[in-house]
């Protein structure tokens, strides 16, 4: 073929093997992000659960404490000091006991007039609050919620508030302030980019701080002249998040520019929380799933080329054989014409011929068996010698075994057993695993950490009246981040109380110790133990052995993450007198 027609052909079959390419790259990438659209749903919808859950728990409790005499009798007689003593004293221990930032009582002008803080000096007390959207709601008989910047503290919080009635009358509101700190470690514990915004897609919590009080999308003039009435925010400045308006559940990654970072990808999918127009937004990373769409869509133009590579070759091929044949036919059909009578020499001819094909033939199978050598030599150099031993010591068994010599035997088969070993260890070499990062730990007080976990489950050892036993352990430290440590903590001894439900004054007990250079914390409850379906599958996402709606299966999972990422261990077994206990073992801080 002359380069002219050549060059048409060409081109024809780049533009077939990059069009391949391209299908198989688009393909693979909308598989991927299929993938990673679910995934993140899955994990959003996890931890919707727990915000909401978080949040609910305290709903009723501003409505229980607006029943107490002594906040009513305050509002008959504000200028009482006794009536405010009792209200204050209330309050007070009513926010230890929910374990809330504080508890306040307001007038039905909006001023304090008790406060569990009235001790400290950004007390609550004399402030006025009747511009904050929770007084409003709760003083028209409804819950108030609403989050936002303390005016008094500076200090971010979620406010609930309920009416204090009087028979029919309102006479004033009783207001709780929730701290969400937990919330934002839970967030950037998670491994992704999280942000929860409010219904006006203000951003108020994110596992990079940086991001936070920064807008979706930009602000109506209305709503931010609203926010500023409210002072929901503080007054300061709230400048969008973004180079564009983010949005919620994109189907492809979107280009943007977050808080005058460079611009880049990113994968947005975002889901409702709650009843108050919140939201959960995760920013995922495309560049995994555009790698492996990369890496096919390679494949593709690759394995498209050499297919029609060899369909050219084998074509080029059958051309030559076939000019060949014509060749020869009219070479024979010229001598025939003209040396007629010649037979001698046409005969020798033919022999010669003869004698051309098979060399031919012979050079083409020569040729094949060069081919499938240079296939098999890698393989059978690597294999030859452990197979060459394999069958030296497969007939030694076979003679040990008749001569009854059975210890030989068991031997000669344990080197079979090595050998076949090493052969799989051949083919495993083409495989590669991805590395884990490890987390970076600092020395943590094991008395504090259980001190800290054991305050956060007072609520529901009181619920279910139980007894904490903790083993004294003086200074002993290990290495890990204190957040995530209490937060395994917190998960063992919800179990165990959960483990004990409906006992009567069940007992939990705690103990911690060093043994060589490792720290071991151990959570025993006297529940009825672990089945043998729960011990090899409890740590595995998703599973749990709470009724539905109780449990997503996830928390031993999470625990098992953390303590792992610090070079840790957590094992679980039954005790001979019942129950479970539950040890977590991490490096000390001297190892």
């Amino acid at each position: 073929m002359s380069t002219n027609a050549r060059l048409p052909a060409l081109v024809l079959a780049a533009a077939v093997c990059l069009l391949l390419g391209e299908t198989g790259y688009q393909l693979t990438l909308n598989a991927n992000l299929a993938r990673e659209r679910q995934a993140s749903a899955q994990q959003l919808d996890g931890l919707a659960l727990s915000l909401e859950a978080t949040l609910s728990r305290h709903e009723s409790l501003p409505g229980l404490l607006a029943l107490d005499p002594s906040l009513l009798a305050l509002l008959r007689e504000p200028g009482n000091p006794a009536r405010q003593a009792a209200a204050n004293a209330y309050l007070e221990a009513a926010q230890q006991g929910a374990a809330v930032a504080a508890a306040y009582l307001l007038t039905a002008d909006g001023r304090t007039l008790a406060a569990s803080n009235w001790r400290q000096p950004q007390s609550f007390v004399g402030h006025q609050y009747a511009f904050r959207p929770y007084f409003r709601e709760a003083l028209a008989g409804g819950l108030g919620r609403f989050y936002g910047v303390g005016v008094t503290t500076g200090e971010p919080g979620y406010f609930l508030a309920a009416p204090v009635r009087e028979g029919n009358q309102v006479r004033g509101v009783v207001a709780l302030k929730l701290n969400l700190d937990a919330l934002e470690q839970a967030l950037a514990s998670a491994g992704d980019t999280l942000l929860l915004a409010d219904g006006d897609g203000v951003v108020f919590l994110s596992s990079a701080r940086r991001w936070r009080y920064h807008t979706l999308t930009p602000l109506p003039a209305a709503t931010a002249a609203r926010l500023a009435s409210t002072r929901q925010y503080g007054g300061q400045p709230i400048p969008p998040l973004a180079n564009q308006p983010v949005p919620l559940n994109p189907t492809t990654p979107v280009r943007l520019a977050l808080a005058e970072a460079p611009a880049r990808d990113w994968l947005v999918h975002s889901r409702p929380v709650g009843g108050q127009g919140w939201r959960l937004v995760q920013l995922g990373d495309p560049s995994e799933a555009r790698a492996a769409a990369w890496a096919v869509g390679a494949a593709s133009v690759f394995a498209s080329a050499f297919v029609l590579g060899l369909a050219a070759h084998l074509r080029h091929r059958q051309r030559r054989r076939e000019e060949l044949r014509r060749v020869y036919a009219e070479l024979e059909d010229r001598i025939a014409e003209r040396t007629a009578d010649l037979t001698g020499q046409i005969a020798a001819l033919e022999r010669t011929k003869a004698i051309l094909r098979e060399t031919r033939d012979a050079a083409v199978q020569a040729g094949k068996l060069a081919t499938l050598g240079q296939m098999s030599a890698g393989v059978s150099h690597e294999l030859s010698q452990p197979l060459a031993a394999l069958h030296t010591f497969a007939d030694n068994a076979q003679a040990l075994l008749a001569r009854g010599r059975y210890d030989d035997v068991a031997e000669n088969l344990q080197m079979i057993s090595e050998l076949i070993d090493r052969t799989g260890r051949i083919v495993r070499q083409l495989k590669s695993f991805a590395r884990q990062e490890a987390a970076t730990p600092q020395p943590v007080s094991v008395a504090s950490a259980i001190h800290h976990a054991l305050m956060m489950l007072e609520p529901r050892r009181r619920e279910l009246q139980a007894m904490f036993h903790v083993e004294p352990c003086g200074d002993l430290q290990l290495l890990a981040e204190a957040g995530r440590l209490e937060q395994v903590l917190v998960n063992l001894l919800r179990n165990g109380l959960d483990a004990m439900h409906g006992q009567t004054a069940p007992q939990l007990h705690v103990r911690a110790w060093a043994e060589g250079a490792m720290a071991h914390i151990a959570v025993r409850d006297h529940g009825p133990g672990l089945s043998a379906d729960a011990q090899r599958r409890l740590f595995e996402p998703f599973y749990t052995t709470k009724p539905a709606g109780e449990g997503l299966g996830l928390g031993l999972a999470i625990s098992l993450t953390i303590v792992e990422s610090y070079g840790g261990a957590l094992n679980a077994h039954n005790m001979a007198d019942g129950g479970a206990e539950f040890v977590l073992s991490l490096p000390t801080s001297d190892a």
